[in-house]
């Protein structure tokens, strides 16, 4: 089975839309005021649906991107604001996270071959 896409809850269409296209991702359908769909660069989909009201989702969503630093401190320039910079975690991901215009957490890694393969990885899966 293979993750296609997940969807967050909006509030404002277009500050959303610009979030997520400053972060790098490609705006593959654009139905305004409710709905955008993206894709990213490895053909996973991700889109945003505004319901006033909604709550933001309770569940973390992950970017990977190789130049973490680098993309972070663009992003920072760029006028975002983070709720943690990058640093390097004890399960040997590099992070950084911050919130999309409706409140929901972002993070973005770097992970490598970690993500996949962890030296606790189960065996035989």
């Amino acid at each position: 089975m293979d993750l296609n896409q997940v969807t967050l809850v909006a509030h404002d269409y277009e500050r959303s839309v610009a979030f997520y296209r400053l972060l790098g991702l490609r705006l593959i359908v654009d139905a305004p005021p409710r709905y955008a769909r993206f894709e990213c660069g490895n053909g996973a989909t991700f889109s945003i649906h505004v319901e006033p009201g909604r709550p933001p989702a309770s569940g973390i969503v992950y970017f990977e991107t190789e130049d973490l630093d680098a993309r972070a401190a663009a992003l920072e320039a760029a006028g975002l604001a983070f709720l943690s910079a990058p640093r390097d975690q004890s399960w040997l991901w590099r992070e950084a996270r911050l919130l999309d215009p409706a409140g929901n957490e972002i993070c973005l890694y770097h992970a490598g071959p970690n993500r996949r393969f962890p030296p606790w990885r189960v065996e035989g899966s």
